[in-house]
């Protein structure tokens, strides 16, 4: 079996000084907008479900999710990317 190549750890380690930090927060700004965006309506459509003031709820749940995903994001993202690494260079 083919293992598969992992060159998105291979740019991150060619990123110099700044811009690793910068990439980082960049990313866990992005990934934690999109998940919690899509996570926050589908709690508040199962918790709720299709009410008039759906819309209301949902982005006032987004809005408290986004931040406190957002620190965990930047400050377990490497570990994760590490552990995701070992993971898959066993399978």
């Amino acid at each position: 079996m083919e293992k598969y190549n992992l060159h998105f750890f291979d740019n991150v380690r060619k990123l110099q000084g700044n811009t690793i930090m910068k990439h980082r927060f960049i990313f866990a700004i992005l990934m934690s907008l999109v998940l919690t965006f899509f996570m926050s309506a589908w709690l508040t459509y199962i918790n709720l479900g299709a009410i008039d003031d759906f819309s209301h709820y949902w982005i006032a749940a987004w809005l408290l999710a986004w931040p406190a995903a957002g620190v965990i994001s930047f400050i377990c993202g490497p570990q994760i990317h590490q552990l995701a690494h070992k993971i898959a260079g066993k399978l």
